[in-house]
């Protein structure tokens, strides 16, 4: 069974509950930079989850940010997620479908596939990279094996993949899909970081709240590599 993320009301919010920064932000002056997973050319909405979705109001910027670490209650209610997970431990990128999609480091196809459960991922691709971790600006730290998932692709994001196919930093890996083949959503990416090397193409992106702490643990803040994006 997959593990993705669910529709719910898809990728808005109600008004009174977000927040609107531009992406020229980086956490902190000592960071290393990565290639950006989507390249925001605009300012960009960040959504903010925590009271709920609402189904009466559409974000008026072509993209969009959804939080790590954020409880979102009243969003996943397919079977898929036992009633009981709601806290989402990835980041979404938000564009219109058809958006690229970019490796943010070298790296090799880890696996693919479809997560094709209500609610979940639909085309999904995880990358496995060897980095300095955590990440410095001059890679003071032992490197490790992370895997990054990126869902709700296109289909044809699959296409010509292969196990352990190269990919170079900031190269086109995949296209945000469609409604009615990424499980379900408003076209975005979840972007997920694992310290844990997943046993097939699916991690999962949202969790139960007992299990928070272990979570950010396997699951680290992907702000590291994205940068301060709220």
């Amino acid at each position: 069974m997959s593990m993705g993320e669910h529709q719910g009301s898809g990728f808005d919010s109600s008004a009174n509950n977000q927040m609107k920064r531009l992406n020229t932000r980086h956490m902190g002056t000592e960071r290393k930079e990565f290639a950006p997973v989507v390249i925001f050319d605009e300012p960009y909405w960040v959504f903010n989850f925590t009271r709920g979705p609402s189904e009466d109001w559409n974000c008026p910027f072509t993209y969009q940010v959804g939080r790590y670490d954020e409880v979102r209650p009243g969003m996943y209610t397919t079977p898929l997620f036992g009633g009981e997970r709601d806290l989402h431990v990835g980041i979404d990128l938000g564009g219109p479908a058809g958006t690229p999609v970019h490796s943010f480091a070298e790296g090799t196809i880890h696996s693919f596939g479809i997560n094709s459960e209500d609610g979940s991922y639909g085309p999904t691709v995880i990358v496995e990279y060897e980095l300095s971790w955590p990440p410095t600006p001059h890679d003071i730290n032992p490197k490790r094996k992370v895997w990054a998932l990126y869902g709700h692709l296109s289909t044809e994001s699959l296409d010509g993949l292969a196990p352990g196919q190269l990919v170079q930093s900031g190269a086109r890996i995949a296209t945000m899909g469609e409604k009615h083949e990424n499980g379900g959503w408003e076209p975005h990416v979840h972007f997920q970081l694992s310290l844990i090397e997943p046993k097939v193409p699916d991690l999962p992106g949202v969790v139960r709240r007992a299990d928070r702490e272990q979570a950010l643990v396997d699951y680290p803040d992907p702000r590291l590599v994205l940068g301060a994006l709220y």
